[in-house]
């Protein structure tokens, strides 16, 4: 699978906008067709790949519209090439701070030396994996350690790979690998999944997967790469080692706002508390996506979120 890369060769035509959205994912490319909509001169800063998390899946079947479900590349593309029908400006950087200059105007700086300013910003920059902390993972991270089944999966046909974590992602992931592999140890820290009821049904009732609830990794294992994992049952304490070639990760999320420390409120995980308008405690800066303190952190979630943002910025734009 190949991930939907921006032109980063572009440069941004200019540094002023109406409206600069931080985060290229399904949230910035809606607050984008949002924004172009309300005909605010909008630029979308993106640190990478457009689609965000979507190009860490492969297959996506809950989002409306599609009723066969649709490569998660391609719906990446359909929301990047939908916003730059629009009119929407699209630039590869990387945001290090944001600071609000005066009322209605922002400046967004970025590492390599760029300042933009907009009139009001919506932050769209998603999230990352949260790493397990065990002796191995970060040593044998590339090495057979991944946070990319759709990255990374091809590499392991026909061997024995472990997934760790219970939630959407690690069950929807195990069962992408599970094509792929020769076996799979879904290892949980509890006896019950916290994802949809036919995914565990799924995972449950695979040939090529076996469950290790209860179960916690101590270690992963390996010199140059790696070679198994450690696992320990948190009920009755046994440790046992499983051989495996790679283990996949995911175990939570972590939210892309290091940055913004200091800047707008965040709360004690680093999640963006915003109002049911997408406002910050700084007023004309919205956050949307999986950025956000929310419930449910899921691709259509994300672009109504967006939809909104676009929408408040508008209105505090021309209020």
């Amino acid at each position: 699978m190949q991930f939907f890369i921006l032109e980063a060769e572009q440069p941004a035509k200019k540094l002023e906008y109406d409206l600069i959205i931080v985060g290229g994912g399904p949230a910035g490319q809606s607050a984008a067709i949002y924004g172009t909509r309300y005909m605010l001169d909008t630029l979308v800063v993106e640190k990478e790949a457009h689609g965000g998390s979507v190009n860490l899946t492969d297959f996506v079947e809950n989002y409306p519209g599609f009723p066969d479900g649709i490569e998660a590349s391609k719906l990446a593309s359909l929301f990047y090439e939908h916003a730059k029908n629009l009119g929407a400006e699209s630039v590869i950087a990387q945001v290090t701070k944001i600071q609000k200059v005066e009322e209605k105007k922002f400046l967004i700086n970025t590492l390599d030396g760029l300042v933009f300013t907009a009139k009001s910003v919506v932050i769209a920059t998603g999230t990352q994996p949260k790493r397990l902390g065990v002796p191995g993972e970060t040593e044998l991270t590339g090495r057979g350690v991944s946070y990319c089944a759709v990255c990374d999966g091809p590499f392991f046909k026909g061997k024995p790979v472990a997934v760790v974590g219970g939630g959407y992602s690690a069950l929807t992931e195990a069962l992408y690998l599970a094509k792929l592999v020769d076996k799979l140890y879904l290892i949980h820290r509890r006896d019950q999944f916290r994802a949809a009821e036919i995914l565990g049904y799924r995972v449950r009732n695979h040939p090529k997967i076996e469950l290790v609830l209860n179960s916690v990794v101590d270690e992963i294992l390996g010199d140059d790469k790696v070679r198994g994992v450690k696992v320990r049952n948190k009920l009755t304490g046994e440790v046992k080692t499983l051989d495996v070639d790679a283990v996949f990760i995911y175990i939570g999320l972590k939210p892309n706002t290091d940055f913004l420390k200091g800047f707008v409120e965040l709360d004690e995980s680093g999640f963006i508390p915003t109002d049911r308008y997408m406002a910050t405690n700084v007023p004309g800066v919205f956050a949307a996506g999986d950025v956000r303190v929310k419930k449910l952190r899921q691709i259509v979630t994300a672009v109504a979120d967006g939809a909104l943002a676009a929408t408040s910025a508008y209105e505090y734009i021309h209020e």
